[in-house]
This record gives C-alpha cells, sequence and structure tokens, in this order.
C-alpha cells in the first residue's frame, strides 16, 4: 500500500502519524509512506530524523489570527492545493490520512479532487477545526474518544490514538524511590515551567529522595535548567526535548504535563497517574476537555491554569508521592481508559478504502 499522512504542527498530530507508518510498515515491510507538512511545523524536524520522506507546502494556520492575517489564508491556501496536487500526481497514494492540523487542509481536499479515498484521524475529545470542516470529505472519521464534540455519524469509528511502539509496553510502577516526569508537550509551556521551578523550594523535603525529569522546550531549557541548579536539584534532568519518552515513562511514578489527546494516550497506554494542567487557548478548548474524560475516571487530577500557583502545585505533587497506594491506583485507572491496537486498527480501515478505490 501506498500511504499519505497529512498535518503535523505539533507532537499530538505528528506522532499518531508515526505510529501509523510504524505499523503499516511492520505489516508491510515493503509499503510506502509519504507524509506532508509544513516547513514551521515539529515535523520539519522529527520526520528526517525518524527516517521517512517528507514533503511541505506552504499552507500556515488561521485560528487565532486577526481578520487581515485569515484573508492572506486564502490564496495561500489555493496554492497550497496546487502543490498538493502535485505531490499527489507524483507520489499515486491509495489512501491519504488526515491526522488534523492546517496542513491537512489543502492535502484532503486535493485528495478529494483526484478521487483518492479520504481517512480522518481525530484525537481529541473536541475535534479540531480543520477536521469538523472537512470530516464531510472522508469515507471514514477514526475517533480517540467515544463522545467527540464535533463529529458523529454512520463514518465515524472509534479507534483510540494509534501511538509510537515504544509507549505500548510499559511496566507496573517502579519500586524504587519516586520519580516525577514533567512536560509540556512537545514544544514546552511556560506556565508549566515557571509553577514547576517556584515549587522547588517548597518541595526541600524530597530533596535526595525524588528524582526529576523535566522536558521544558528549547526556549526555557537554559533558564529552567540554571534554575533547578540554583535551587540545588542538581541531580534532576532537565532537557529541551526527551526523545525516549518510553523509557521516561516507564520510570516515573507520577507526571505532570499538559492534555493533548496524544499525551492522554500515552498515559492510559503505560498506565500512570497525571496531574493535568490544560492549555487554557488550545482551539475550542479540548485539552480541558480531554482532562476531564481523564479525571472521571480517577486516573488523573486537572488543575486549570488560572488556578497553577507554586504552592497549590507543591502540594498536590507532594501529597500523590507520599501516598504510593493512591499512584497505584491512578496507575491502575489510567491504564484501564487506554485503547490499544489503534494503529492496526486505523491501518486495516486505509486497506479497505484502497480496495474499495481499485
Amino acid at each position: 500500500m501506498r500511504l499519505l499522512l497529512a498535518g503535523g504542527g505539533t507532537g499530538g498530530h505528528v506522532f499518531p502519524a508515526v505510529a501509523l507508518a510504524e505499523q503499516l510498515l511492520i505489516e508491510e515491510p515493503g509499503a510506502q509512506v509519504l507524509f506532508v507538512g509544513t516547513r514551521k511545523g515539529l515535523e520539519a524536524r522529527v520526520i528526517p530524523e525518524l527516517g521517512y520522506r517528507l514533503e511541505t507546502i506552504g499552507m500556515s494556520g488561521f485560528v487565532g489570527k486577526g481578520f487581515l492575517s485569515k484573508l492572506a489564508v486564502i490564496p495561500r491556501m489555493f496554492r497550497s492545493i496546487v502543490q498538493s496536487s502535485k505531490i499527489l500526481r507524483t507520489f499515486r497514494p491509495d489512501v491519504v490520512v488526515g491526522v488534523g492540523g492546517y496542513a491537512s487542509a489543502p492535502v484532503l481536499l486535493a485528495a478529494k479532487l483526484a478521487g483518492v479515498p479520504v481517512l480522518i484521524h481525530e484525537q481529541n475529545a473536541r475535534a479540531g477545526l480543520t477536521n469538523r470542516l472537512l470530516a464531510t470529505l472522508a469515507s471514514r472519521v477514526c475517533l480517540s474518544f467515544e463522545q467527540t464534540e464535533g463529529l458523529s455519524g454512520p463514518r465515524t469509528l472509534l479507534t483510540g490514538n494509534p501511538l509510537r511502539r515504544a509507549l505500548l509496553h510499559c511496566p507496573t510502577l517502579p519500586s524504587s524511590d519516586s520519580n516525577l516526569l514533567v512536560f509540556g508537550g512537545s514544544l514546552g509551556a511556560r506556565a508549566i515551567n515557571d509553577a514547576m521551578f517556584e515549587a522547588l523550594e517548597l518541595l526541600e523535603p524530597w530533596k535526595g529522595r525524588l528524582s526529576i525529569v523535566h522536558q521544558t522546550g528549547e526556549k526555557d531549557w537554559e533558564r529552567i535548567r540554571e534554575g533547578y541548579r540554583k535551587r540545588g536539584w542538581t541531580d534532576a534532568r532537565v532537557v529541551p526535548f526527551i526523545e525516549d519518552m518510553g523509557s521516561c515513562y516507564a520510570q516515573a511514578h507520577l507526571v505532570l504535563c499538559r492534555a493533548g489527546a496524544t499525551t492522554i494516550a500515552e498515559l492510559t497506554s503505560c498506565g500512570r497517574g497525571s496531574v493535568l494542567i490544560p492549555f487554557p487557548h488550545a482551539a475550542g478548548d479540548h485539552q480541558t476537555a480531554n482532562a476531564l474524560a481523564l479525571a472521571r475516571s480517577g486516573a488523573a487530577l486537572n488543575l486549570s491554569q488560572t488556578e497553577l500557583t507554586p504552592g497549590r502545585l507543591a502540594a498536590m505533587l507532594g501529597a500523590l508521592l507520599e501516598d504510593r497506594g493512591t499512584l497505584e491506583a491512578m496507575a491502575s485507572a489510567a491504564w484501564s481508559q487506554g485503547r490499544r491496537g489503534a494503529a492496526e486498527v486505523i491501518i486495516e480501515e486505509c486497506r479497505k478504502l484502497a480496495r474499495k478505490a481499485v
């Protein structure tokens, strides 16, 4: 099969697409995979590093932009459709999968015009604008959450969120001293970085018996790393980006993070309790919907960014880390919410669409 994966921007869109590519190539070593995104998205760095082929188009986003910026997207959209059409003619995919993000829109429109079957995967509990607008073009719409706001109908299928293989076989909670994993998504989160840094002073009693791995994002890395050093947390691992998330989840007892859909899928696949701080400006506030869905199961605590203070954060983290029984219960609840095998199901749906198109 020849599979084209369109979309990107953030890890929440990029990594599910990577998981689909991994699964297809395991099942069909001779398959051909092509990613299409933009030069500004995370895909521009991650996809070539992983050894996959990437083509880029000149599309840009318009959510949250001013009126003139939104007008400028219109000619850019038409140019991107032309670019996408050329890519389709050259690669000749059997199926095009849209994983969300503004880069997917022109590719899916070009695929529809060319008569290529389209499948959409929505990662969030509240569908993104691109997927809501383009769902009518798709022969199949795959969902990560049973109740997904903005998408419904006979063409939808509950599959879960595909994960990279390194995240599919996480052990139970380690019996070692406590480990805390902190991250704010693939690009980092300043609100989490700052609150965690300020909370370190209040977590002083934990020094020497709490290990911390903190992904800051590139922009905050040096500042936060130096802050840890000045506070005396010299053994904390502070990095701009974590390449091996599987190992970090395996070692963690508790996770402090945003509530993007891929993060939720990782937490539930690995079975890890969490303190979730949804990004308040996410499109449609979908991260809050994600966080509430997990919190209702007992797998997480939801802390809104407006209520995020160093004192409250330190109190929550300290109470949870002190109670291994609660952490184990949260881990079990998270594990029970996981939907495994999503990549396999979605790839099989792609095959069905390809066979129908022949």
